[in-house]
């Protein structure tokens, strides 16, 4: 959902870049240093799975991964995804520099919401509860995200009402997908590492 450059105005741009620069910050502070490669390994994750994207107008529709990585990372979302996005805005023109605030933001922000939502839920011993939570999880990030990027389009101009409205339309699919995706990776850490997902009871066997 990387938003073009040059496309929203100064006052979103700057009060999301300071967001960003907290959120980094806060996160960092909270870091061990013994995730940095699990937030590497996150931020890389993200960085392939948004490369192919569809153009959507000043946005486009792509895999997140947010509420896998909100699940993981916890605040440490934020230099992940920062990274990443920072990387594909100089590799490959997506999004852009002076963007980069926004598109962080919209794509964390929602990976954090779910974090605090989901992270308990998915640790339950029953089965159902955990593998529906995971899937809420997916589903909502990017639902979240979609609807942060209309937001910040329609701060910059009524004009862009009706591209935030087919932004949120065209991500249904991905909503969908992304909480198949997010059920079965936490399915599949219950199962080989539990550890990383906070997990201290024994590992679900089966579905």
């Amino acid at each position: 959902m990387h938003i073009s450059e040059g496309v929203l105005s100064a006052p979103v741009l700057v009060t999301c870049a300071a967001i960003t620069v907290v959120g980094c910050a806060v996160a960092l502070k909270k870091m061990d240093y013994d995730r940095i490669p699990q937030v590497a390994l996150m931020s890389s994750a993200f960085f392939v799975a948004s490369l192919i994207h569809v153009p959507i107008g000043p946005s486009s529709v792509h895999l997140l991964l947010n509420g896998v990585i909100g699940l993981l990372l916890g605040w440490a979302a934020f230099p992940a995804i920062l990274v990443a996005l920072t990387l594909q805005s100089i590799l490959f023109q997506f999004g852009g520099i002076t963007a980069l605030g926004v598109n962080t933001v919209n794509v964390v922000m929602p990976a954090l919401v779910c974090f605090y939502m989901f992270n308990y839920l998915i640790r339950s011993k029953n089965t159902f509860i955990s593998l529906w939570s995971a899937f809420a999880c997916g589903f909502l990030s990017v639902f979240l995200t979609s609807i942060m990027v209309g937001v910040s389009l329609v701060f910059t101009g009524e004009a862009f009402m009706e591209v935030s409205k087919l932004v949120v339309i065209a991500h249904f699919p991905v909503m969908i997908i992304e909480g198949i995706m997010t059920a079965f990776c936490v399915v599949f850490l219950k199962k080989v590492k539990p550890e990383i997902l906070g997990v201290t009871h024994a590992p679900i066997k089966s579905l």
